[in-house]
């Protein structure tokens, strides 16, 4: 999988061609500015005419190295030959029978593989949905219905989609709420390990896991909630939008131990960081010991298709016929191309996640020392985030220049996304090559020098 020259034709390097945005893609932005919702946050102006493994290329021609995916979405990179086919082959089948009403194979096949690689028991039972926020949607839907309990405690910062139930969990942007309080009643919020540090400066990662399951037991049990009244914690294995961090092990092993002993259960939100993005298939299995009761999936799940899905072990997933439905969710489809991309993770594109990832981050922190803006270098696999800030000595951010800098990587050919306050992205699609973090690195050394 290391030499996408192999499997796609074109060119694995950025080349720009027009000043940008070119005429088609100014024509294309001008209409688009008139006929679609403004809600939609567009950054720099990316027109898309066609994309092959980590390459975009625009409607004048030009071709982009794509570190974002799509969001984390591309997971086997764009328009994977084999996914393709994949899809190809069902919709010559049939396009759509609801698995609501109705059987196909590639749904019960899709379900079990989800059910034997998630962490814990393989006896467990899935619902499909078309998005990551429609998977939490019905992760919190289920808990309410198996425990009986009306209330969630989620953490700051986290992001779990923007349909009210998951944006009532969610706290990563004020204006993602700005407008439509109130919200679902019954959400409590925590802190989030790696951000405690901010309060305490001194304090180590695993101080700051304890005093967050402190807060949670001294604060949130003792004067906002009881405990037996509590359905579910939700919580990111990696924070995405948060910032792309990470918390020590024994913040999650500690929640599900707070979890387990008042009886709640535990959701993990791997949206954006499962289906192998961190070199396991899921992130949970980065925390040994750790099994969600409910898991979340969809970005990456896949390739590219919409296709979310909701996880549980089969008797937490007790609810009635009729309880909850989708007409589209688990369509025939998206389920052929999940199936595939289960296929090219087991066969060798797990392995390369590992080994770029580690090239990536390597040359990342080598970054680092060159460039006095990048705080912290974090993430796991092919999941990084830099921090960028005034300098490392002061640590005080800069979202700023994190934001010109984003700009100015695409005007360099390179497609990164920002995080958090004040983080970057990396999210490639798995099939990256050594060469391209090359350029990649190479075009944000430069971007960083001519900004910083």
């Amino acid at each position: 999988m290391s030499n996408q020259a192999a499997v796609w034709e074109g060119s694995i390097h950025p080349q720009i061609k027009t000043e940008l945005p070119g005429p088609k893609t100014k024509a294309l932005i001008e209409k688009d500015s008139h006929y679609l919702s403004p809600s939609y946050t567009r950054g720099y102006p990316l027109s898309i005419q066609r994309g092959y493994g980590a390459m975009v290329v625009d409607m004048d021609d030009n071709v982009f190295l794509d570190y974002c995916a799509g969001i984390a979405v591309c997971s086997t990179g764009h328009s994977h030959p084999e996914v393709v086919k994949a899809i190809q082959e069902q919709a010559a089948q049939f396009l759509h029978m609801s698995g609501t009403d109705f059987y196909y194979t590639g749904m019960a096949d899709l379900a079990q593989k989800l059910a034997e690689t998630t962490p814990g028991s393989p006896d467990k039972k899935v619902f499909f949905g078309n998005s990551g926020t429609e998977a939490n949607e019905a992760a919190l839907k289920l808990a309410r219905y198996h425990t009986g309990r009306k209330n969630y405690i989620s953490f700051y910062r986290s992001f779990h989609g923007r349909t009210y139930g998951s944006m009532s969990v969610s706290t990563s942007k004020a204006i993602q709420r700005k407008q439509f309080t109130p919200l679902m009643p019954g959400v409590f919020h925590a802190h989030y390990p790696y951000f405690y540090r901010d309060i305490f400066q001194s304090e180590t990662p695993e101080a700051c896991a304890q005093a967050c399951l402190n807060y949670i037991e001294d604060y949130i049990f003792k004067m906002l909630t009881p405990p037996d009244e509590v359905a579910a914690f939700i919580v990111e294995p990696i924070q995405g939008e948060g910032g792309y961090v990470m918390p020590p092990a024994s913040f999650l092993i500690g929640l599900q131990a707070l979890a387990r002993k008042h009886g709640i259960l535990i959701i993990a939100d791997e949206v954006q960081a499962g289906m192998g993005r961190t070199g396991q298939i899921w992130a949970s299995q980065l925390y040994p010991g750790f099994e969600p009761d409910i898991m979340t999936s969809a970005k990456g799940l896949a390739s590219g298709l919409p296709l979310g899905a909701c996880i549980a072990r089969s008797d937490i997933m007790d609810w009635a016929p009729g309880s909850h439905a989708t007409t589209f969710g688990g369509n025939p489809v998206s389920c052929a191309a999940a199936l595939k991309t289960f296929e090219l993770l087991e066969n060798g594109l797990l392995e390369n996640v590992r080994v770029q990832g580690t090239y990536l981050k390597s040359h990342l922190q080598a970054l680092a020392e060159r460039c006095d803006v990048i705080g912290e270098v974090r993430g796991e696999g092919l999941m990084l985030g830099i921090e960028i800030v005034e300098s490392r000595a002061s640590k005080i951010k800069a979202p700023d220049l994190r934001n010109r800098i984003v700009d100015e990587c695409f005007y360099h050919g390179l497609l990164i996304l920002g995080c958090g306050e004040n983080s970057i992205r990396f999210s490639p699609p798995l099939v990256i090559c050594q060469e391209q973090t090359d350029s990649a690195v190479a075009i944000l050394e430069a971007v960083l020098k001519k900004l910083a």
